[in-house]
């Protein structure tokens, strides 16, 4: 039997892989986060550590659990809040959560393609807030969807979800990788697609190569009635630089799921104009986070248990 943390109260059901395996779960009683020092007292008295995106597993919670832990399952298909290589180095298997959430947060970026194209958050607050004083025909002219041009900044399996609900708007799908991929509409120049897209969505992972991917120079070159969606990695955005060209109007509108220094959201995004802000909420149905926590409580199993996880991201 093994010890394993978990470091936040998980969805019912999530740890029904690792009771039914036996280990004993190390866990709070309530859904406080650790904090750092507590992060590295416990990981010293582990075999497996089972978190969040919302905790930091650097190289000092890792040396705290070596040589006892084994593993590091990350409830999260990115795992930038995980220090790989000091992970690599000290023999400790890391995994994510790849392909189970890939249907839902495609649905949640469709859905800020529609509100944000459509001002539907503006909209819903003005009728809130007593401010709609009846129909108008000038009133919230959003911009169409249907028959728009797409593009999708990374084509894994989320972007090319997202491309594949765009086919039923009629839209015309681009996208942007590094290498080509033979399907139709790869741009690999990413300046050209942005160019081209009235919407662009952006599905990159978090790393040096993509903070501040969409800076203040790239924006200008986004079309002044374009509209942006980030349900990625909130510092792949430069905020401050999207927040201006809101206020100017050089984009038309934004919807964001993420943020560079979560949970604060910059005030000049909070007070920007034409925007849709959601806390985070891409994964977020019953079914996808049930099936995220038992997949990464699989993946511990299964280090624990000297076999191979499928979704290993250590060499």
């Amino acid at each position: 039997m093994a010890r394993v943390l978990v470091t936040r109260r998980l969805p019912d059901g999530g740890t029904d892989p690792l009771h039914r395996a036996g280990h004993q779960i190390a866990a709070r009683g309530d859904d406080t986060p650790f904090t750092h020092d507590e992060l590295c007292a416990a990981a010293a008295d582990v075999d497996a550590i089972v978190c969040l995106l919302t905790d930091r597993i650097d190289t000092e919670v890792i040396a705290a659990g070596a040589p006892r832990l084994k593993v590091v399952a990350n409830v999260a298909v990115g795992y930038d809040n995980v220090d790989v290589a000091a992970a690599t180095s000290a023999g400790v298997a890391v995994c994510n959560t790849p392909g189970v959430l890939d249907e839902t947060t495609a649905d949640l970026a469709f859905l800020l393609i529609l509100a944000a194209a459509r001002l539907a958050s503006g909209a819903e607050a003005d009728l809130r807030d007593g401010r709609w004083r009846g129909w108008g025909i000038t009133q919230y002219l959003g911009r169409d969807v249907h028959g728009a041009t797409l593009g999708i900044v990374g084509y894994g399996r989320i972007g090319q979800a997202v491309g594949r609900r765009a086919g039923g708007f009629d839209m015309r799908v681009l996208h942007h990788t590094r290498h080509d991929t033979g399907s139709p509409g790869w741009r690999g120049d990413l300046d050209e697609l942005l160019a081209e897209s009235d919407v662009v969505s952006l599905h990159v992972p978090l790393s040096d190569e993509t903070r501040h991917l969409i800076d203040a120079t790239r924006l200008r070159i986004m079309k002044p009635s374009a509209v942006l969606v980030n349900t990625a990695r909130g510092p792949v955005v430069d905020e401050d630089a999207l927040a201006a060209a809101l206020e100017e109007g050089r984009i038309f509108a934004a919807g964001l799921d993420v943020y560079e220094r979560e949970p604060e959201v910059h005030p000049r995004l909070l007070a920007a104009p034409r925007t849709v802000l959601l806390p985070h909420i891409g994964s977020a149905s019953q079914a996808t986070r049930r099936r995220m926590a038992q997949l990464a409580c699989e993946s511990a199993n299964a280090v624990l248990a000297g076999e191979r996880p499928p979704n290993l991201v250590t060499p």
